[in-house]
């Protein structure tokens, strides 16, 4: 969903929401309700409204007076709270379609215990708990197909906004830009030279759509930002799924696995090095040209180059389930599996 949060950035946002004059479509507030179906339910709602209303995440805050929006603390601790003899966020997770990305964050804020529920937004399809879909209207939870409008609305959204455009990490400082994305690999790549003034390198990154400037001065990292040129993919929750994958197993089945490597930079970053391992486990043939013997790749670099690239580009970025179609690369994922040639 996002990158790790620091206890002063969540204090920060906490404060910030609760400035807000009333509740709205994209955040609640509550004092101690540890319901677990309302919690579901709030879930499918506010993941669904947020995308409506354009932003990138909805959030749930415990401890807050929902009229005066008083910090006053709160004795719900998610982390403790079972469903039956499961876990909250576990037994909540089963019951989300499409499982979003969801995290309860606890800490205090003037001393006082408080919980912060951060939502990701509805892409591609709306959030159901228990096979229902839910709506905001105004800061009131309806189900979704009692307002046809709404959805109507809804799947207009997400017809008309690519994943690439959608946000990786929302509200970032200029310095966590340039911390998470490798831009010195992104100029390079341009064949341009890294800019010496800060502003201009995200200058560019903007213009090329890798990050999105907010009316507060901050920033947001879009999926293609990340995708393309994150140092580590593990740093964006949403997307530490889609790093690449290489597994070589022994024989012409998937039972014993022989060899496995799984990459952590972005698509383009890690790119050549990924090239040079796959063609590294490839087999090669000993030719002789003008009397000299030379070692050559059975497979040309390019076709590979070719192969996996499109894999890459043509895999379901909003899969989130493993789908093996018979080939060699399970597109859910990003992982390029490569059989063993025979002999």
């Amino acid at each position: 969903m996002t990158t790790d949060r620091s206890i002063e950035y969540l204090i920060s946002l906490f404060r910030e929401l609760c400035k807000l004059p009333k509740e709205t479509e994209w955040v609640e507030f509550k004092s101690n309700n540890p319901n677990p179906e309302e919690i579901g339910e709030y879930i499918s709602a506010l993941a669904n409204s947020a995308a409506i209303f354009g932003k990138a995440r909805a959030y749930i805050l415990w401890g807050v007076d929902d009229i005066t929006h008083e910090i006053k603390g709160t004795t719900f601790t998610p982390i403790r709270e079972k469903k039956g003899a499961e876990e909250l966020e576990n037994w909540l997770l089963h019951l989300l379609t499409p499982r979003i990305h969801f995290h309860f964050f606890e800490f205090k804020v003037d001393g006082l215990p408080v919980v912060l529920l951060e939502i990701e937004r509805a892409f591609k399809q709306p959030v159901q708990f228990k096979g229902m879909e839910y709506i905001r209207v105004g800061s009131y939870g309806k189900k979704l197909k009692e307002h046809p409008e709404k959805e109507k609305q809804l799947w207009r959204i997400f017809d008309h906004i690519p994943f690439e455009r959608m946000i990786a990490a929302d509200n970032m400082d200029s310095g966590d830009i340039l911390r998470l994305l490798d831009y010195a690999a992104y100029f390079e790549l341009l064949g341009q030279p890294i800019p010496e003034r800060h502003e201009a390198i995200l200058a560019k990154l903007k213009a090329d759509e890798m990050i999105m400037a907010k009316e507060n001065g901050k920033w947001d990292i879009t999926n293609l930002g990340a995708v393309l040129f994150a140092k580590k993919l593990a740093d964006f929750r949403a997307l530490s799924r889609k790093a690449v994958r290489v597994v070589v197993y022994k024989g012409n089945d998937r039972i014993q696995t022989e060899r496995e490597q799984e990459g952590g930079k972005g698509y383009a970053v890690g790119f050549e090095r990924l090239i040079s391992f796959i063609n590294a486990l490839l087999p090669m043939n000993e030719v002789i040209e003008a009397a000299i013997r030379k070692t050559v790749p059975v497979y040309p670099e390019l076709a590979i180059r070719e192969l996996v690239a499109n894999a890459l580009i043509h895999q379901d970025f909003f899969c989130n389930r493993k789908r093996p179609d018979g080939g060699s690369f399970q597109g859910s994922h990003g992982d390029y599996q490569p059989r063993r040639a025979p002999g």
